[in-house]
């Protein structure tokens, strides 16, 4: 008896986890009305549309620190109000060969109410999936619709880990690169490149080729092993 308890209740377990993995983008608090944001005007410096693409990325906001230090990015409600956050889909970007990359590459219509609602959870910010499609969709992606949908199957391949930084709130280079190393063994230690400002963590980008298959970062790691990195507490 007592080892089917044990059985039932490891199942039980194996379940919430896996549960719970899935609706890290796909079950938060959604507000019932949504006001989609105008497209914007793109900066002429930022617009490369003959730029070949040679990799992709996907960068991971560390949600805690975009609520603490106040990122146009990020939506004050919907991600700092309404939701606890650990890491979000800040959005999936062609890369080019050299320090110039894709960018708003046509003209982006704006995007749909329903379509906004449907990645909120991923990407909690109207505004910001607006721009990642304008800035990043379009030079790869005929529709929102097609690129938000790639990006989801990214991010959902993807054990994404929570962090704990610990009563003294910093964790080191290499802490947060082995919380993700140790949940996604396909992913070498070259392939992650942890952005940090002002010495607090702003994001994690992970690095893949043009299969979008886990690769070496090609603009560097960011944040060395050694260096010693403030993390925002979630919640």
């Amino acid at each position: 008896m007592k080892t089917a308890t044990v059985a039932v209740l490891a199942a039980v377990l194996a379940t919430a986890a896996g549960t719970a993995k899935a609706n890290d983008i796909r079950s938060c608090a959604v507000p019932l009305t949504v006001n989609a944001p105008q497209a914007e005007p793109p900066p002429a410096s930022e617009v490369h549309p003959d730029v070949p693409i040679a990799a992709y990325l996907l960068a991971l906001f560390w949600s805690p620190e975009a609520c603490r230090s106040g990122i146009p990015e990020s939506d004050k409600v919907i991600q700092c109000q309404n939701n606890r956050f650990g890491f979000t889909v800040h959005g999936l970007w062609p890369n080019g060969p050299d320090k110039v990359h894709p960018r708003y590459c046509r003209p982006g219509a704006p995007i749909s109410v329903s379509t906004i609602k449907a990645n909120l959870c991923m990407t909690p910010s109207p505004r910001l999936l607006q721009h990642e499609w304008q800035a990043h969709g379009t030079c790869n992606w005929a529709t929102p619709e097609d690129y938000f949908k790639k990006e989801r199957k990214v991010r959902e391949k993807l054990n994404v880990p929570e962090l704990d930084p610990g009563a003294d709130g910093v964790m080191t280079g290499a802490e947060i690169r082995k919380a993700f190393l140790e949940r996604n063994r396909k992913i070498q230690p070259e392939g992650l490149n942890i952005r940090v400002k002002d010495g607090h963590l702003t994001e994690v980008w992970v690095c893949m080729d043009l299969k979008f298959k886990y690769a070496a970062c090609r603009g560097g790691n960011g944040a060395p092993d050694t260096a010693v990195i403030k993390v925002t507490p979630r919640g």
